[in-house]
């Protein structure tokens, strides 16, 4: 059976494939699954795949063969040059593979500029491409409740609903490119949001303060958020273990300072605060911390002050 676009997705039916099986990429996939969609996977490491392929994932020898047997193909892999590589290789490829009415579905962080030449590349063979990155961390695609933000034709992405429906929420924000150039924004908000709860609670370790009782005191207030939330008691608990590395953020945070080297027009904004972000998850990655997650930003702070 196949459901390629527009006919209806259903488990019984539509056929998933997934390249990218991460830390995000892996609890995304393993959701689908548990929904009932069958599922072909690719990973460079495949040993990373057994415990997908415990839950009845079939394993294949390249994004080629995953995107040939499926009719929708969702990337969740690291960096823009990965995504060009896994989708445009026109040996190996998931464009050179996937059939017409075939949708790509791009889960990575990556750049605007390139989502929408994979766009008109997908159009042209008769395809289509959706730029959607999420955020939530490890804890929203293990629950389904990823911020999904999604770019392209919105008749589409009303058409994947069903699949969104179990990793999260969606929102579509405009043509191609649109979704990361939201992504991007959100990891701009996010970067800050850290780096004040990090200052915060170096701030409050000097003046000594318990740092649980303040974040009690002050997550009801102005200063509460959802980095708060997910990052405040890692923070203090010293669990740095990744749910976005850290690594990723200067990527990320990268692609917003350094919007001038692809910018069509002169709306190019200036970003101090971006700017510097970028720098201290930079200093991470310096300091050889690159593969801590991003609530490790901590440590930078402290290493300023000494300790």
């Amino acid at each position: 059976m196949e459901t390629p676009y527009p006919e209806p997705i259903s488990p019984g039916k539509t056929r998933i494939g997934w390249i990218g099986i991460g830390v995000m990429g892996a609890a995304m996939a393993s959701r689908l699954l548990s929904a009932g969609y069958s599922i072909t996977i690719y990973a460079r490491s495949p040993s990373k795949a057994l415990p997908l392929q415990s839950k009845g994932a079939q394993l294949v020898d390249s994004p080629y063969e995953v995107a040939k047997c499926s009719d929708v193909v969702f990337t969740m892999v690291g960096h823009p040059s990965d995504v060009r590589s896994v989708v445009l290789d026109t040996n190996h490829g998931i464009l050179a593979g996937l059939n017409p009415g075939g949708v790509i579905v791009d889960s990575t962080t990556s750049s605007p500029a390139q989502a929408r030449e994979i766009f008109q590349a997908a159009k042209a063979k008769g395809c289509h491409s959706i730029d959607s990155p999420v955020s939530g961390g490890d804890i929203g695609a293990r629950d389904g409740k990823l911020a999904i933000f999604a770019g392209g034709d919105q008749s589409v992405v009303n058409w994947l609903s069903p699949l969104y429906e179990v990793l999260g929420k969606v929102t579509y924000m405009g043509q191609a490119g649109c979704g990361q150039s939201c992504k991007i924004a959100n990891q701009i908000v996010v970067g800050a949001n850290l780096l004040g709860l990090s200052e915060g609670l170096v701030f409050a370790d000097k003046a000594g303060l318990d740092a649980r009782k303040l974040l009690d005191a002050v997550r009801t207030g102005a200063a509460g958020s959802m980095v708060m939330e997910l990052f405040g008691g890692r923070m203090i608990d010293r669990d740095f273990k990744a749910g976005g590395f850290a690594e990723y953020m200067v990527k990320d945070m990268g692609m917003g300072v350094d919007v001038v080297e692809e910018s069509e027009d002169e709306r190019v904004p200036v970003l101090p605060g971006a700017a510097l972000g970028k720098q201290l998850f930079a200093g991470m990655v310096a300091n050889g911390d690159g593969n801590l997650g991003t609530q490790a930003l901590i440590t930078v702070i402290e290493r300023l002050n000494g300790k």
